[in-house]
């Protein structure tokens, strides 16, 4: 295996644990609205992903950093032709952290409404484009001879890509669900287990339209293969957390989501951003790489890094694993 496409399996691992982690935060977000019934409550649901959610971002951060440098080409073709979906993601972000940050910092209502709406929708938007943009990364974009991306936004806002992004915001937002009965107590917590079960089936049959889909586009053996884990997982997940087993749905979710964004990547492989205009043009592990020498010091780098940041966000995980409820909050703030 050469190192471009080395690379490639890692960049597809931190996309992975990016949408596995944040998913969840994600879900959490959207919560706030739907299954929180009062300030209190909606505090209690931040609190499960406070001690956790920027460390969860350090794998997006990862995971452009390595394209940057592994994948120049990929990069700026990405970002230049995906400029305003993921400008409007990053903002989402920089508000929603500044939300967690600042919604407690003073007592009067209409602040720390008006902070909970933020990040309510900081949550649900960037959870949306996700799966947008990486349904028209498979489906393939206007890429040039020149391995320039020539269309505009609208071209991005198709019936594949839409219903991808439905599919990652219901799917996080089920994470969420299980996630927030896994590590509450309580009513709260009766009501997460229910209303993930309702997600679920609503997340099973809009991911199974775009799995199908993306499988007859563009799949293969190994891409049916992970296909079929996804969809299996989901099942069990769903199953599990009707049994109120929380801690084997929330794992099942989560395979759910390694499973469907493996299969994504596998379906682009050797290709890292498809032409729909002439399959001569697409970007590929080749043509996209950096040279041989920056690849091979980043396999050094990543090497020595990337267990170490893994174990400390395990730990910090073990530290924080206890369930807390409306109980363990001293005020509404």
């Amino acid at each position: 295996m050469e190192l471009h496409d080395v690379w490639f399996v890692l960049i597809a691992f931190l996309w992975i644990g990016y949408f596995f982690l944040e998913g969840f935060d994600f879900g959490i977000g959207v919560l706030t609205k739907l299954l929180a019934r009062d300030r209190k409550e909606r505090r209690v649901l931040i609190n499960t992903i406070g001690p956790v959610w920027d460390g969860n971002e350090v794998w997006l951060l990862s995971a452009g950093g390595a394209t940057f440098a592994a994948f120049p080409e990929w990069y700026a073709t990405l970002f230049s032709g995906f400029y305003l979906p993921l400008l409007v993601i990053l903002l989402c972000l920089i508000v929603r952290g500044v939300s967690f940050e600042y919604r407690h910092k003073r007592p009067e209502e209409r602040w720390q409404t008006n902070w909970e709406h933020a990040i309510f929708w900081t949550s649900l938007i960037p959870a949306f484009l996700w799966g947008v943009a990486f349904g028209n990364i498979v489906r393939g974009v206007k890429i040039d001879q020149d391995l320039e991306y020539v269309g505009n936004v609208a071209d991005l806002l198709n019936a594949y890509s839409i219903l991808g992004g439905l599919v990652t915001l219901t799917l996080f937002t089920f994470h969420g669900a299980v996630f927030a009965a896994l590590k509450t107590v309580g009513d709260i917590r009766v009501r997460a287990r229910a209303l993930a079960t309702k997600l679920g089936v609503l997340t099973a049959v809009l991911a199974l339209g775009f799995l199908i889909w993306t499988q007859v586009s563009r799949g293969d053996g190994s891409s049916l293969v992970a296909m079929i884990v996804a969809v299996a997982a989901l099942v069990v997940a769903i199953a599990t957390n009707m049994a109120g087993r929380e801690g084997w749905s929330f794992a099942f979710s989560g395979v759910t989501i390694v499973a469907a964004v493996a299969m994504l990547f596998l379906t682009l492989f050797p290709n890292v951003m498809p032409s729909s205009l002439n399959d001569a043009w697409s970007l590929t592990v080749t043509n996209a790489s950096s040279t041989p020498y920056t690849l091979k010091i980043m396999t050094w780098c990543a090497g020595i890094a990337a267990p170490l940041v893994m174990l400390y966000q395990g730990w910090t995980y073990w530290v924080f694993r206890k369930r807390i409820g409306t109980q363990h909050i001293a005020d509404a703030h």
